[in-house]
């Protein structure tokens, strides 16, 4: 279910269902000649697509956001498709929607990434912003709703049994990689992994025949892509997701 398109009625009857809601995270990035700037969010959104269709009803997905932190690291500003919006400005826009989102009643909300996720553990920019958001919005929150000193009442003595079942109050808003690097699917920058993820998801998007444009390092094992290895990738996050949204 796309979050614009529920009505009152439905969106009460999700928060009441506690149906994971998400967010797609994306950023607009150069990524060779032969992929679009949207990479990073297509590979999100597309697999979600086939997540929802796969069981309708049983998601709830928001509006995507689409302009992360790119950075100028890979390539320049002009005519390369990359819009780098400094993580500083991610953070208020991040926290503000996610308080929207607990003050609405849910509490069941995920944010997905594919850009930069290899380095998740350690964290970049762009989920580094909305990770803090999702902190920072749950303590305003459980502040505003039950007054200073929260945390160290009574009813809160199971915390610790709860945490290790992810029942806390700071599971109410996580952030994912869509892809893992455990998962063991190809890692890169629009060579092999990226370019056949593209093939599989969004082949429209997709121009091989100018893989050579630019004639990068990180494009170079691009010609080796196949839709067939994308579809093992996309597999590999559709696990993931029903890992993390429905167990």
């Amino acid at each position: 279910m796309r979050f614009e398109r529920m009505r009152p009625d439905e969106l009460r009857a999700a928060i009441a269902a506690h149906l994971p809601v998400v967010l797609p995270i994306g950023v607009m990035e150069y990524h060779g000649g032969h992929l679009p700037a949207g990479v990073d969010l297509l590979i999100v959104t597309r697999a979600l697509d086939r997540l929802e269709a796969e069981a309708p009803g049983r998601i709830v997905i928001l509006p995507p956001f689409a302009y992360g932190a790119a950075s100028h690291a890979v390539a320049g500003p002009e005519g390369t498709g990359t819009l780098h919006i400094d993580a500083s400005a991610l953070l208020p826009f991040a926290e503000g929607l996610f308080a929207a989102l607990l003050r609405a009643g849910f509490r069941n909300v995920h944010g997905l990434i594919h850009h930069q996720s290899e380095n998740f553990v350690q964290g970049m920019p762009t989920d580094l912003a909305f990770r803090l958001a999702a902190r920072n919005a749950i303590f305003r929150h459980l502040e505003a709703e039950r007054g200073t000193g929260w945390w160290g009442r009574a009813e809160m003595a199971d915390y610790y049994a709860d945490h290790a079942v992810g029942a806390d109050p700071f599971a109410w808003i996580r952030i994912h990689p869509v892809l893992p690097p455990a998962a063991g699917f190809v890692f890169d920058h629009a060579g092999e992994g990226e370019t056949a993820l593209m093939q599989a998801l969004a082949p429209e998007t997709v121009d091989m025949a100018r893989v050579a444009d630019g004639a990068h390092w990180y494009t170079a094992t691009a010609p080796a892509a196949t839709p067939a290895r994308g579809e093992e990738g996309v597999a590999l996050m559709l696990a993931r997701l029903r890992e993390i949204l429905w167990t």
